[in-house]
């Protein structure tokens, strides 16, 4: 849907008229009618006005142009799983889940976040991808990217030859890691998790069933 359409199809369903919408964004009801004709768009300042109007980002505003995914735990994002900042403006850099009324929820965020924000973060994780491919383990693809995880989502039970099962990872932590399909096919996946102290690197098949340990390295 195109910028013009969707602000057309917003204000219809608020009930508003172009003049009182044109009041509650301080624009002339010309400005409006330009928008929905095609003729002109809103400048940014007045997006982050009809972004909170209308509870909908500026991305969706724009005809939804880029496929917007969190910075930290790579899921896609929709307006309702968008994340807010205090005064109630859309951040299309996370989830609500990761980052919420102007705070990170992640452990890792909020530590990377009191050394300089994001550049050191995004150096740490470069240095761990380059950790991963040094492992150079058969099958498992090139790390290009990593995610913000929660431990209670990855901390997969291992079965030791003596029949035991040992987890590595803690369940109220948050590591750095991804998935990735295996280069010779096949119904298992590798999982990757790193922190500062280690790197994991295991297969299981869908759903995390039957994991196998592949290695556990102290960095």
């Amino acid at each position: 849907m195109e910028t013009k359409d969707t602000i057309l199809a917003l204000r219809t369903k608020q009930g508003l008229s172009q003049d009182e919408l044109a009041e509650k964004v301080f624009v002339t009801r010309q400005a409006v009618s330009r928008w929905e004709t095609g003729e002109t768009t809103p400048n940014i300042e007045t997006l982050k006005h009809l972004s909170r109007l209308f509870d909908v980002s500026i991305n969706t505003l724009l005809g939804a142009p880029q496929q917007l995914t969190c910075r930290c735990c790579g899921m896609a994002l929709e307006d309702e799983i968008i994340s807010k900042e205090p005064d109630g403006e859309f951040n299309e850099d996370f989830c609500k889940w990761c980052y919420t009324d102007g705070e990170y929820t992640l452990d890792y965020w909020k530590r990377y976040a009191s050394i300089g924000g994001q550049e050191p973060f995004d150096a740490f994780k470069r240095q761990l991808m380059e950790e991963f491919n040094d492992l150079r383990i058969e099958g498992m693809p090139k790390v290009e990217s990593l995610n913000a995880l929660s431990g209670r989502f990855i901390n997969l039970p291992y079965r030791l030859p003596n029949g035991r099962t040992v987890t590595f990872l803690e369940d109220d932590a948050t590591y750095l890691g991804n998935q990735l399909e295996c280069e010779f096919g096949g119904d298992r996946c590798f999982g990757l998790a790193a922190n500062m102290d280690f790197l994991l690197v295991c297969t299981y098949e869908e759903n995390g069933e039957n994991p196998e340990l592949v290695i556990y390295k102290k960095r």
